[in-house]
């Protein structure tokens, strides 16, 4: 996992892609993984088109934030 001391090479503000590989509806927290590996949690309040629920495989769009000592996904939509 990234953390903002080791910032992703790109700007953090421009939007990524990447796939869902983890969702615990439950909880509400999951992970996507970025084209470039790295891995990013997200709560599902960050759903933009607010389900608060996606499934895992589901090709994403997503923003960056610093969050927690760590970089989170934001701003999670569809690809």
């Amino acid at each position: 996992m990234s953390s903002p001391a080791s910032s992703p090479a790109s700007s953090p503000a421009s939007s990524r892609s990447g796939t869902v590989v983890d969702f615990d509806a439950v909880v509400g927290l999951g992970e996507i993984e970025a084209g470039d590996g790295h891995r990013y949690p997200f709560h599902c309040i960050v759903i933009a088109d607010g389900t608060r629920t996606i499934e895992v495989g589901r090709a994403v769009v997503f923003d960056l934030i610093p969050k927690l000592g760590r970089w989170e996904a934001a701003g999670v939509r569809p690809a």
